[in-house]
């Protein structure tokens, strides 16, 4: 059970969308796929699924060649398209059922009431498709992606226009479902990202700019953030001023994310800037990114050098 991707390569005209990008997922493991608007991700996704062909490279599910067989390797995996088209026409349970045949399940009426309840589906199960508010159009997609129990789950945006409570629980049938399963998900809530994914891959111009644990992006990044609260509201101008600050993010009114690569120089420079300036510090401390700073510091540096 697994994913491998070697070289792979898509073009539209002279873009290369995916630039020759290499990587592998196994069983068991939860793995954000990361990238800009038009980076390459769904071009990516489309590619595994099989529902487009690449101009170069491999792509293997479950030891299938997707190119070669791409009917076979769409049996193994559940996807969710950025896109999520669906019969807006039909019945909820209908659909499901109809997805559940052309998976030719034998067991579909127990099958689909599984996933109609594991999606949080079941007050909404009555209606039409194009009756439904997006985020249930999205539980449905999710569990159409669901019903013939597969191996390896595709999901691009699966939490797109789910309310924050919808989201959580969203966020446990991900969790749970990647116990026993591949998962790769895109998502533009990196919160949720965090939340899920123990791996993250991060794409930018078609190129993998990072494919790490988590918890090893933040802690081997150079970058560090201060964080400042004054009691008092001050200009930006007075923290970029500050040796090693390399960029000021206000949070609120009196409160200060810092960018640097030298957090203890600056945490030194703070005191004394407030002890020359008579400003009083309520809180002073320093972390490791958040992925989100990663996320930034990594498509921009890059957006820099191409």
């Amino acid at each position: 059970m697994s994913i491998e991707v070697k070289k792979l390569l898509k073009q539209f005209g002279e873009q290369k969308a995916v630039n020759n990008i290499s990587f592998s997922v196994s069983k068991g493991q939860i793995v954000g796929f990361l990238g800009p608007n038009g980076a390459g991700k769904s071009t990516t996704m489309k590619m595994i699924t099989g529902y487009l062909q690449p101009d170069g490279g491999q792509v293997q599910v479950c030891g299938i060649d997707a190119v070669k067989d791409p009917m076979a390797v769409k049996k193994k995996i559940g996807y969710l398209p950025e896109s999520n088209a669906l019969y807006y026409d039909m019945y909820v349970r209908e659909y499901l059922g109809f997805i559940a045949d052309l998976h030719e399940l034998k067991n579909k009426k127990q099958r689909v009431e599984e996933v109609i309840a594991l999606t949080g589906l079941l007050s909404e199960s009555k209606k039409q498709i194009g009756q439904l508010s997006k985020g249930y159009k999205q539980r449905t997609g999710l569990a159409a992606a669901l019903v013939h129990d597969p191996e390896v789950l595709i999901l691009d945006e699966p939490t797109s226009g789910l309310d924050p409570n919808q989201i959580i629980e969203i966020r446990n049938v991900i969790r749970e479902q990647g116990k026993n399963k591949l998962v790769l998900f895109s998502s533009h809530i990196l919160q949720e990202v965090e939340a899920i994914c123990d791996r993250v891959i991060i794409i930018n111009k078609g190129i993998i700019v990072a494919d790490d644990q988590l918890a090893n992006l933040q802690k081997t990044s150079d970058l560090n953030i201060v964080k400042v609260r004054f009691k008092e509201a001050l200009e930006q101008e007075w923290l970029i001023r500050i040796n090693g600050v390399s960029r000021a993010d206000k949070t609120d009114a009196c409160s200060w994310n810092l960018q640097t690569t030298q957090p203890e120089l600056v945490r030194k420079q703070l005191l004394e800037m407030s002890l020359q300036h008579n400003l009083n510090i309520v809180s002073l401390q320093s972390e490791n990114q958040s992925l989100e700073e990663v996320f930034r510091s990594l498509t921009q540096t890059s957006s820099t050098l191409s």
